[in-house]
């Protein structure tokens, strides 16, 4: 180029965004130099400063860290074809109620009915933000029960949620309970249940 064999210079702009693109000094630009103006970039930079342990979407919670009425509110999904598909591939069943648009009409439902365990599915606290505050103290998901006082259809639009109302405390866990409810878009409870969950107490010193 001409600026290599010095029949142009660059201009003092050009000059200034080069060293802030390369992040070095305007001086070490024209010098020439090759090393780099700090040595090596990287130098310093052990990749033991990275811990996976350390690599948390949120800090942890231990039992006691928890309180009656806490609410952890879980994403709303539309229950789309999709939707039943995918419970159908994971769940075996194969009922028509579930998957076939003529057979629901023809038994006076607007659409398909989705299983009891596909509505159920949707309080899993995977959705939301639970699991993430006890990857330490969570030993098992022991419990759980559920009535549906409305069904839902193809296209309905879920909204679950989750509330703390148990804690039973242990020598070393506790039981954590929760009361699940689901709405529809029409404000309607399709799905009230409970959900219990061993947690381990915080260690003595932490």
């Amino acid at each position: 180029s001409e600026w290599e064999s010095g029949k142009k210079r660059p201009s003092r702009d050009n000059i200034i965004a080069l060293a802030k693109f390369y992040n070095v000094s305007i001086d070490w630009l024209l010098d020439g130099s090759t090393s780099h103006p700090e040595g090596d970039p990287q130098a310093g930079k052990s990749h033991a400063e990275f811990d996976p342990a350390n690599h948390r979407m949120l800090p942890q919670r231990f039992f006691e860290d928890f309180t009656l009425g806490e609410r952890f509110v879980l994403p709303s999904r539309t229950m789309t074809e999709a939707v039943f598909l995918a419970f159908q591939g994971a769940s075996g069943d194969n009922h028509p109620v579930h998957y076939d648009v003529e057979y629901c009409k023809a038994r006076g439902y607007p659409g398909l009915l989705a299983h009891g365990l596909q509505t159920l599915a949707q309080t899993a606290p995977g959705a939301g933000l639970f699991p993430f505050l006890v990857e330490d103290c969570l030993l098992g998901f022991i419990e759980q029960s559920s009535r549906f006082p409305k069904p839902v259809f193809a296209g309905d639009t879920l909204y679950p949620a989750l509330e703390i109302d148990e804690l039973t405390l242990g020598r070393t866990t506790g039981v954590l309970g929760f009361k699940t409810e689901i709405h529809n878009q029409r404000k309607e409870l399709v799905l009230q249940g409970r959900q219990r969950y061993l947690l381990r107490r915080r260690p003595a010193g932490q």
